[in-house]
C-alpha cells in the first residue's frame, strides 16, 4: 500500500472510494494546513518548471491557481481583493508583458 503523506484535493476521497480502494486520511488543524498548503504548492511549482507541453503547463498552472485562492483564503482574503492588489501593483510598477531583463544598474 503506498503512502503518500500530502495535502490532496477534497474529492480525492470520494475518487479513490469509487475505485474500490480503501483510504486512510485527517482533517489537518490551520496550522499543518498552511505547512501543507505551502508544500503542495511548491510541489505544483516543480511540476509546472517540468511540464514539457502547454496543455501540461497550463494543467500546473490551474493547479497553481487553487493553491493561490486556497492560500488567499487562509491570509483572511478572497481571490478578488487578491487581483485588485495585483492590478494596482501592476499600475505602479508594471506587469512582465514586455519581456526586460535587467542586466545591472550603475551608480550614479
Amino acid at each position: 500500500m503506498p503512502t503518500y503523506n500530502k495535502l490532496v484535493r477534497d474529492l480525492i476521497p470520494q475518487i479513490i472510494n469509487n475505485s474500490g480502494k480503501t483510504y486512510n486520511t485527517r482533517i489537518l488543524d490551520n496550522a499543518e494546513y498552511v505547512v501543507e498548503l505551502r508544500n503542495k504548492l511548491g510541489e505544483e511549482l516543480n511540476e509546472y518548471l517540468e511540464a514539457g507541453t502547454d496543455l501540461e503547463s497550463l494543467e500546473e498552472l490551474a493547479d497553481l491557481l487553487e493553491l493561490v485562492h486556497a492560500l488567499t483564503a487562509v491570509h483572511g482574503s478572497t481571490p478578488q481583493q487578491l487581483e485588485q492588489l495585483r492590478q494596482a501593483k501592476a499600475e505602479k510598477r508594471g506587469g512582465f508583458n514586455d519581456r526586460i531583463f535587467l542586466i545591472d544598474v550603475q551608480d550614479a
